[in-house]
This record gives structure tokens, sequence and C-alpha cells, in this order.
């Protein structure tokens, strides 16, 4: 108890150093890949991209990121294990942050999309294993951490494969394509807004002092659905028949159709991200903060401070702005070539299967659910649209993260032990 005691500023300061670390990691790595195919598809430019992931991701945080944050805390270490000993928790915390920021550090660099939650949780057993055995780990909430990692890209894959095939059914194999886009795509901008809005409302607002029933809920969301469609609706009708020489099927207009959705799927991916993957930065940061204030009580509940939200987004958007653009190439363009029409079948898959996730409470990787559904749109064109040395490539960082972010913080766990034990 002295050593909190005694240390305690140390720590908080430490935490908030680190957990911006790790937040800028979350910006240059995840948010990049989630901004990717929006952005490679040249729906967006780069600025669109990060003026969206700033509002988006911030409101994906505070309002549906609270249970994936008790996950992420709670769930993968036994609490009461470190009650006698509650500094070991703020060393695993502070050596977790440090060393899942300096994974993502390194496969940000190396245009890797890895995943951060991997590389958190990672983190989190690795100092467990080393500074309290193998009997402090939650085994089955870890399983069930790692067979969402297989279950989010197959189940982002099949919801894109679908999408794309229902968008070239019904409007690229139509006698007048850019008419059927005009019929059909409001019906896909009600679906976003629909979808995030609905799991938002059921899941995600509790601990906001909203605690609605699911009939109140679908009502909600239906609203919120049509309103999102009359908007897109508006700037749909902004769109002309303008078709160029080398567009002898009039797929341009269709594509500028698409690209205006987009902006709604860009949109709605930034939420999903921001409500799964705030806790990655934040929930250590917040255990330590809440241990310090407690003076060791490791029970307790950890309200985050708005604060220590605003730090996390903040960590954020400068890794973004400072290295997302090698990740954004990655996804955007390395895997397969993406169009408007292909990047919305992919992101809005994504950014259902996340939000779906973020209600539940479990946390999944965005990367590999986005990587999953831009897989399911290159495979509804067939195999030769695939990129394979690149996903070669993405699935070999994968494998390594997880080991990678356990290694890491197990060495910094006993060099916080060393110098403050």
């Amino acid at each position: 108890m002295s050593i909190i005691a005694q240390h305690g500023d140390i720590f908080i300061i430490l935490a908030c150093v680190f957990g911006f670390f790790m937040a800028w990691g979350v910006g240059a790595n995840d948010v990049a890949n989630a901004m990717g195919t929006s952005v490679g598809s040249r729906a967006i430019t780069i600025k669109q991209a990060i003026f969206i992931a700033v509002i988006f991701e911030f409101l994906g945080a505070w309002l549906a990121g609270g249970q994936v944050t008790e996950t992420i805390r709670k769930g993968i270490i036994d609490p009461a294990l470190l009650e006698s000993d509650p500094q070991l928790l703020v060393y695993g915390m502070l050596a977790s942050l440090l060393a899942a920021g300096t994974w993502l550090l390194v496969a940000s660099m190396r245009g890797w999309p890895v995943s951060t939650t991997h590389s958190i949780v990672g983190a989190i057993v690795g100092f467990a294993m080393a500074g309290l055995g193998l009997e402090a780990v939650g085994w089955a909430k870890v399983g069930q951490i790692a067979a969402s990692w297989v279950v989010s890209p197959l189940m982002s894959g099949s919801i894109a494969f679908m999408l794309f095939k229902s968008v070239q059914h019904l409007i690229f194999e139509n006698r007048d394509p850019f008419a059927a886009a005009k019929r059909y795509v409001p019906m896909y901008v009600f679906l976003v807004g629909f979808i995030v809005a609905m799991v938002t409302l059921t899941k995600g607002l509790k601990h906001v002092g909203l605690d609605l029933s699911f009939g109140v809920s679908l009502a909600y969301a239906v609203l919120i659905g049509l309103a999102v469609m009359a908007l897109g609706g508006v700037l749909e009708r902004r769109i002309s028949r303008n078709r160029t020489e080398d567009d002898a099927f009039g797929f341009g207009g269709v594509e500028r159709v698409f690209a205006v959705l987009m902006l709604f799927t860009a949109c709605a991916m930034a939420f999903a991200h921001g409500s799964n993957d705030v806790a990655n930065a934040v929930g250590p940061l917040a255990a330590v903060i809440s241990v310090v204030y407690s003076h060791g009580d490791v029970g307790g509940a950890s309200l985050v401070p708005w604060w220590v939200l605003v730090l996390g987004g903040g960590g954020i958007v400068v890794g973004l702005v400072t290295y997302g653009h090698k990740v954004i190439a990655t996804v955007g363009t390395g895997i397969t070539e993406l169009t408007p029409s292909r990047g919305f079948a992919a992101t809005l898959a994504a950014a259902t299967t996340v939000v779906l996730a973020s209600g539940t409470g479990l946390p999944i990787s965005t990367t590999h659910t986005l990587v999953g559904a831009v897989l399911g749109v290159g495979l509804a064109r067939g195999m030769a649209a695939l990129n394979l040395r690149v996903i070669g490539t993405i699935v070999m960082s994968w494998l390594i993260t997880l080991p990678a972010g356990a290694f890491l913080a197990i060495m910094f766990f006993f060099m916080f032990k060393g110098m403050f034990g």
C-alpha cells in the first residue's frame, strides 16, 4: 500500500504518457485501417477522413465504449488475486500500455495492419502469467476473445460478399445503372443509419443513463435511419449523369453516388471503431487511476474521467495524422482494387460486425473485421482480384502480434517492478 501512496503521482503521469502513446498507436494503425477503404476508393480525401475520425471516434468511445472497457480491465485477470499487492496491477497495466504501444509503432512503420486488441490482450496475458502465474489468467475469457478473432473476419467477409453481390445484381447489371443507383442507394443509406443506431441504443447507452427497452430502441433506430436516408437523398440529388468517353456503361455516375454513401459508412466505421477500440488505450489507464485514487482498492469500479477520453481521442488523432498513411495504403490499395461501391460493401459489413460485438462486450479486432470484409468483396469478384502476397504478410503480422505483446509486457513488467518494488 505504501508503494502506491509513495509513488501515486508518478504512476498516474506514466499511465497518461503511455496511454497517449498507446492511443497514438491506435490512431496510426487501427483508425488508419478503419478509414483505409474510404480513402483507398477515393470516396473521401485524407483530410476528410481525419475530420470524420475526430468527431465519430470520440462519440463512439463515449456513447458505446463502456462495456468493452470492463472486459479489458476485469475480464482477463481475476482482481481478487491482486488485493494484497495492488501495485502489481499498476506495474502490469503500465507495462501493457508500453508494450502494446511499442509493437504498434513497429507495425505502423512497416505498414502492417495489426490488431490493437490483440496487442493489449496479449500484453495483459503476458504480465499476468509472469507476475501472478498461469492460474491468474481468465483463460475462458481469453479463449472467447481468441474465438472472436476467427469469427469476426468470417462474419464481416460473408456480410461484405452478400452486400456487394446485391449491389452488382440490383445496380450494375441493370439496363440503366445510374437510375438504379438513384433508386436503391437510399435503401443502403437507411441500413447504415439503422444498424449503428440500433446497436448503440440497445447496448451502449446504459452507462450514460439511458436504458431503453427493445421496442423503443427499434422505433428510434428506424427514425434515425429515415433521417440519415433523407440526408443521403439530398446529397444524392446533386449528382448529375455525366458520362465520359471511357465510361461506356455509365458506371462513373454510379460510383459517384456510392461515394456519397461512403461518407455515411466512414462515419459509421469511425463510430464503431471508437466504441470498440478506445478500451485498448483507456481501459488500462482507467485501472491505474482507479487503484491510485482508491489507495490500492483493486476491486472498485473505475469510472473513466472525462479528461482520459480526451487524452485517448487526442492520441488517436495525432497517430492518424502523423503515421496513418502507410496502413491506409496497405488496406485501401494493397489487398484488392477498391471503388466506392466495393469500399461501401466492405465498410458497412465491418461496421455492422464491430457494433454488434461492442454491444455484447466482446473486444474483437477491427483490423481482422475490416480485412475480412475487404477479402469478402475481393472474393465476390474472383480470386484473381486478390493480392495474395500482401494477404500473406498481413496474416503473418497477425500471428506475431500476440506473442510480441506478451514478451514486451513481461520485460517491461519486471523493469517497473525493479524500479519501484
